[in-house]
């Protein structure tokens, strides 16, 4: 069996495409996936689809600056109750900025960064917008199916400086991305 998963493991080195991000590359996409946030005062999670939009810049060969926006909804009408807490929002939007490493591995590029940004908190409960800065940590892993096109799956894990009523914000997404320049 151990030969086997060498045998393979050699074949795929030897036959795969490279990867081939560079620098100056760009880089813009589409986010399909879901969203959790965990509120206080709440029991449960609210979970619900959630969409977005990236771009990318290769600063390097090792390190892309990446743009996002994202729109989550999370609880489309609130929960009946006396005692609801006033931080319950019918959605979340996000706007980040950051860089993050990528590792080019044949045609697999798995990435890791950090990002900073804008949260809007709206709708259910709220009156208004609660308005909040806060970073993400962006983990990802794309596949480069052509030169020009990539698919990957994501996670950002968020963070707002409202920690007490927003303790965790994350988004899951499948991505799909078109690539040009260098």
């Amino acid at each position: 069996m151990k030969e086997v998963a060498v045998a393979l493991a050699l074949a795929i080195v030897a036959f795969a495409a490279p990867a081939s991000a560079v620098e100056r590359e760009l880089g813009t996409g589409v986010d399909l996936g879901g969203a959790m946030l965990v509120q206080s005062g709440k029991s449960s999670p609210d979970i619900g689809p959630s969409a977005g939009v990236h771009a990318t810049y290769g600063l390097s060969d090792a390190f892309n600056l990446m743009l996002e926006g994202g729109w989550s909804l999370l609880a489309p009408t609130p929960p009946r109750g006396a005692n609801l807490p006033r931080t319950l929002p019918a959605w979340a939007a996000n706007a980040d900025v950051g860089v993050v490493y990528v590792l080019d591995v044949l045609q697999w590029v798995p990435y890791a960064g950090l990002l900073v940004g804008g949260y809007d908190f709206s709708g259910g409960t709220i009156a208004g917008s609660k308005l909040y800065v806060g970073a993400a940590i962006a983990l990802g892993l794309d596949f480069r199916v052509r030169p020009r096109w990539t698919v990957g799956v994501a996670v950002r894990q968020h963070m707002v400086t409202d920690t007490t009523a927003y303790p965790s914000f994350t988004q899951a997404f499948v991505r799909l991305e078109y690539v040009w320049g260098w």
